[in-house]
């Protein structure tokens, strides 16, 4: 694991067309975590490979990437509910290793299933990137709650015109928040170094983490009493 590893997450504009360079090159940073639909959300029909006439298949020639970026990108296994054309959903979780560290992604819904984020814990990752399209606080504090079951570092990521509700931020492995962008619809980043050096991190990274999963394998099997009276008694104090 890198010693240290500065994450970026972003606030941006999300445009309806992924062919507008210019409103692309207003609405992010060279190296981030974007929002949900920051290339393909915006309007589907944009995307279709019959244009935006009729509904079709997705055609990435539909998107235009300044020619002064470079980099990678990256998506959930989304179970979007988007399923009569153009995306198709994931089957399995995704998992991509920069500098050391592993990263998972997850998009939006998925953050309502728990197995997903109960998995990257098993794969071992260091942070989930969770980039949404939807202005939800529940779903925010729902993800900042698996940084505390999982001891990870999670990425929230959201358009700018929903932050007056949950700002995008960063959450330490223990479910603390150590980074957020400000409560305004505009773009903006939240930055934060990953790194185990804080004790409430190293904590949760180098105690908790290990703890819960020798707890899963069986640590308090042989401590069980069975055949106590008072123990199998739940009608009696």
């Amino acid at each position: 694991m890198a010693r240290t590893f500065r994450l970026a997450v972003a606030q941006s504009e999300i445009v309806e067309d992924p062919a507008d360079v210019a409103a692309l090159r207003a609405s992010g940073a060279r190296l981030v975590q974007f929002p949900e639909g920051a290339i393909t959300y915006p309007h589907k029909r944009v995307m279709s490979v019959h244009g935006p006439e009729r509904a079709g298949p997705a055609g990435c020639t539909s998107y235009r990437t300044p020619e002064s970026w470079s980099g990678a990108t990256t998506s959930g296994s989304c179970r979007t509910p988007s399923l009569r054309y153009l995306y198709t959903p994931g089957t399995e979780p995704l998992v991509v290793e920069i500098d050391g560290l592993r990263f998972g992604c997850a998009l939006c819904i998925e953050v309502d299933f728990p197995e997903l984020f109960a998995e990257y814990e098993r794969l071992d990752v260091d942070c989930v990137l969770v980039s949404v399209m939807v202005d939800d606080a529940a779903r925010a504090t729902v993800a900042q709650a698996y940084g505390t079951l999982h001891s990870y570092w999670l990425g929230y990521s959201v358009p700018a015109q929903f932050a007056a509700t949950v700002p995008a931020g960063i959450v330490a492995p223990g479910g603390r928040w150590i980074a957020r962008a400000p409560s305004r619809a505009e773009p903006a980043l939240a930055i934060a170094d990953l790194e185990v050096s804080d004790g409430e991190v190293a904590t949760a990274v180098r105690l908790a983490r290990p703890w819960r999963r020798t707890a899963r394998a069986g640590l308090y099997d042989d401590h069980v009493v069975v055949g106590d009276p008072r123990s199998e008694d739940h009608g009696s104090f």
